[in-house]
């Protein structure tokens, strides 16, 4: 709530202030499941540094009796196709134009492992599933950002936009919530450099996708993609018209949810996932949820839970269940079937999904 109360305080929000999603939890300056417009500035901490972080999800001509008794094998060529982890990186990937904000934003030696991360997971909750909705149709869905450059990028941006605020003797409830005016070149820069990391992100997850599309066709029997739900970030800003007005619209940990914009909203590794269609409620930005939101953090849950508890709650999911995924536990994060309760005038649910498989990039 301090949080949420301190980014209501800056002044150039517009025109009602904060959209909390019924996900919300605390982050660095700005919390985690936020809307804000704003007009003539950018909290680049509200944004984040995981830039264009978002969802893929593709249906396919599958159903659920056409995938083998054991998915053990398509865990491990999937692992094997994607770089997992911090650092993950394919080799011999052609070179990609890195902007020249971007170059000084990062600096020359990250730039040039940009094209390297391209098609590769990350950490945290990044993840990879292979999921049933409620017909028994056999969905691919993915989470992940724009990778280390991203991260890079997010953190230059808020430390030029800390020193700006000393620069104009500028005092704020909260440090992380130093902004970069709208006529400055630090925003220019930004703003050049946000876009082309949430395209960056984008590419990723397109990549990641056909990656894993590739390992199923050999383990199963000749399919088609029927249904692209969604490809769309949930950190990220961009231009929109709201309450008559064009503004920057920064969500951090929230989808865009127009009136019939089609959505994923991801549980964790034990829990369903929907596909959603948004309703365009304007009061939220035309925004929902992104996930059910954590309810503990990852050391928090490595001290609350056992491997046996973790085993329990991803019972009948194929996917790792060792030390170094304990903090991803379902009970590390929010019941995202209240979460969905809570967002019925948001969206609607489309479909259903439950996780068969799931790869997490830690």
């Amino acid at each position: 709530m301090t949080q949420i109360r301190n980014m209501a305080q800056m002044p150039f929000l517009h025109p009602h202030g904060v959209a909390v999603m019924p996900d919300v939890h605390a982050g660095i300056g700005a919390t985690v499941g936020t809307v804000i417009a704003t007009h003539k500035a950018i909290i680049p901490a509200a944004v984040g540094v995981d830039i264009g972080c978002g969802m893929n999800a593709v249906r396919t001509s599958l159903m659920a009796d056409d995938l083998p008794d054991s998915l053990a094998e398509l865990r491990r060529d999937i692992e094997r196709g994607i770089p997992l982890g911090p650092g993950g990186a394919h080799r011999n990937r052609d070179a990609i134009n890195v902007p020249l904000a971007v170059c000084a934003s990062v600096g020359d030696k990250v730039a040039n492992r940009a094209a390297n991360q391209l098609g590769t997971l990350g950490s945290g909750n990044h993840f990879i599933e292979v999921c049933l909705d409620e017909n028994g149709a056999v969905w691919v869905v993915l989470h992940s950002g724009s990778r280390g450059i991203g991260n890079r990028i997010g953190m230059h941006f808020i430390e030029r936009a800390k020193k700006l605020m000393e620069e104009y003797f500028i005092t704020l409830p909260d440090a992380d919530l130093a902004y970069l005016p709208e006529n400055t070149q630090d925003f220019r820069d930004y703003i050049e450099a946000v876009k082309w990391a949430q395209d960056y992100a984008l590419e990723n997850r397109k990549q990641m996708m056909a990656t894993v599309l590739r390992s199923l066709t050999h383990r199963v029997k000749p399919f088609d993609v029927t249904q692209e739900a969604i490809n769309c970030h949930h950190n990220y800003v961009e231009i929109e018209n709201h309450f008559g007005k064009n503004v920057y619209v920064t969500r951090k940990g929230a989808i865009r949810a127009r009136d019939g914009d089609l959505g994923v909203i991801p549980g964790s590794m034990g829990a369903r996932s929907y596909i959603v269609r948004g309703k365009g409620n304007p009061d939220s930005y035309c925004s929902c949820s992104h996930g059910a939101g954590r309810r503990m953090s990852r050391a928090a849950a490595r001290k609350s839970f056992t491997i046996e508890q973790l085993e329990q709650q991803t019972a009948g999911v194929e996917c790792r269940k060792d030390a170094s995924v304990l903090d991803e536990i379902p009970g590390a994060y929010k019941d995202l079937d209240a979460v969905m309760a809570n967002q019925a005038d948001l969206v609607e649910v489309v479909h259903t999904l439950k996780q068969v498989l799931c790869v997490k990039g830690n």
